[in-house]
């Protein structure tokens, strides 16, 4: 057999398997997994390392505009760059629509962007923030036809919350068509009436945006966000869960049965309230939301990884510059609520998570390959064509040096923002190599591909979520049965 490239004398470790082989690749595909291949044009020597899926990075904002106008720093080239050194071979971004917009428009718009820039393979998710009929029962139904299989609503920000009768709907929508909904769960009136009283008693401090987005309105909006998906039986997806409460509301869920997910970031397991308290404006930085939590918190999540309760870590990465464009748009001395939420990190969650879950022996590498991979290429319909090593999938491979040790900072990372909120941080492992489709995008700190590289990736119906008509559910004392409704 001949092979294009050849990966030799690593140590092959996905979700359940470990073992030391070489790894053929042909025309983009893994073709053989075993010792002794013969030789190729190309070869790598990867003795020593860890030859890992390459990650798939399922929450990122790149080349995005906010509901209030402000834009990514990172488009497609810088924000694809910094995902590959980091160790990622596919990226999902969001396609966002704003109300009065149409998501097919949207759509056209983002598929320009991506495929001129994007250095390795993409998909996204929708945006929801307008549920009207034409969205509803036009242009999901034939995006999700494109390989579109998911989307995100949300419970808080003024231009893009829906309410729990529009959520239902495009539940039912997912439900009859097949798709993955996401949750950003937080109870927008808890936050916009402790905003309003802590501005009220001049408390406009980026450490205030920490006290404004309670723990409480993150529980309540899962928790009612769980019972708006266990109405319609819905797989439903909560992200960047930041606190026990909803932790344990997911947790509970999925204890009796429902279809309910879950996904964290590392800005909840290494950053805390106290980090938006810095000097002047620096805790500004820091505003996300959920908002980085406490201690007790870190903990929480930590338990929620290592018991299953989350399937996924991703970064979340929405870099907004610290200055007048972004993170102070509103001013040096802007208000809390004021300031653009998000905080960058895309080059960063694997390694984070490797040097702080791996080598500290909280998780193993079996779960550190389901957590940055496996399981959202489950999850979204990409599995086994990513999210693994086996014969026939995509030859999407990250070489990690699982020895090397550095300490973290923004000069050497490749977004466009301008700061790294875990600078200072020492970290252990990093991916040397990082090859997408059989093309060795990033090899010993160089970047080998140009803008356009990556491929659009269209997903499949996950096992979760195929089509199935649409279904209320009657809750009866006596019976608690469901009903189909035509």
């Amino acid at each position: 057999m001949e092979f294009d490239l050849v990966v030799r004398n690593g140590t092959v470790v996905t979700a359940s398997d470990r073992t030391d082989c070489d790894v053929g690749i042909r025309d983009g595909k893994i073709v053989a997994l075993m010792k002794g291949l013969p030789k190729a044009p190309r070869e790598i020597d990867a003795a020593g390392r860890l030859v890992l899926p390459g990650g798939v990075e399922a929450h990122c904002h790149i080349e995005q505009s906010s509901s209030l106008g402000i834009q990514t720093s990172d488009d497609f080239e810088s924000g694809s760059i910094s995902a590959a050194f980091g160790g990622n071979t596919t990226i999902m971004p969001f396609a966002a629509q704003h109300k009065g917009q149409s998501l097919l428009d949207v759509v056209a718009d983002y598929e320009g962007r991506a495929a001129a820039k994007s250095v390795i393979d993409y998909s996204y998710h929708l945006i929801v923030s307008d549920a009207n009929e034409d969205v509803l029962h036009n242009q999901l139904p034939k995006l999700i036809k494109k390989g579109l299989t998911s989307f995100k609503v949300y419970t808080t920000y003024e231009l893009l919350k829906l309410d729990d009768y529009q959520i239902l709907e495009v539940l039912s929508v997912a439900r009859r068509e097949g798709a993955l909904v996401m949750v950003h769960a937080e109870n927008h009136d808890m936050i916009r009436w402790l905003t309003k009283r802590l501005l009220d008693a001049g408390h406009k401090e980026p450490k205030y945006h920490g006290i404004s987005h309670s723990r409480i309105a993150e529980g309540e909006a899962t928790n009612r966000a769980i019972s708006l998906s266990e109405l319609v039986d819905q797989p439903l997806l909560v992200v960047h869960v930041s606190c026990q409460q909803a932790t344990e509301a997911i947790r509970d869920a999925q204890s009796k049965g429902l279809k309910i997910y879950g996904e964290t970031c590392p800005q909840y397991l290494f950053l805390t309230v106290d980090d938006l308290d810095r000097q002047g404006m620096e805790g500004a930085m820091f505003c996300c939301s959920p908002p980085p939590r406490d201690a007790s918190s870190q903990e929480a999540i930590w338990t929620g990884i290592q018991n299953g309760t989350f399937q996924i870590v991703s970064s979340d990465h929405a870099p907004y510059r610290f200055d007048e464009t972004a993170k102070l748009q509103a001013g040096p001395d802007a208000p809390f609520n004021k300031i653009a939420n998000g905080i960058p990190g895309i080059e960063l969650r694997m390694p984070l998570l490797f040097s702080e879950g791996v080598c500290k022996g909280r998780i193993d590498l079996h779960r550190f390959v389901e957590l940055t991979s496996t399981n959202a290429a489950r999850l979204y319909g990409l599995f086994p064509r990513k999210g693994t090593i086996s014969v026939g999938a995509d030859a999407d491979l990250a070489i990690w040096d699982p020895d090397v040790k550095y300490t973290v900072s923004w000069d050497d990372l490749h977004d466009n923002v301008g700061y790294t909120p875990y600078a200072g941080m020492e970290l252990t492992g990093w991916p040397t190599t990082v090859i997408n489709r059989g093309r060795v995008v990033v090899d010993q700190g160089q970047l080998n591909a140009r803008p356009g590289d990556g491929t659009f990736v269209p997903r499949e119906h996950s096992d979760l979520a195929k089509p199935r008509g649409t279904l209320v559910r009657e809750v009866d004392p006596a019976r608690n049965f469901g009903a189909e409704i035509l």
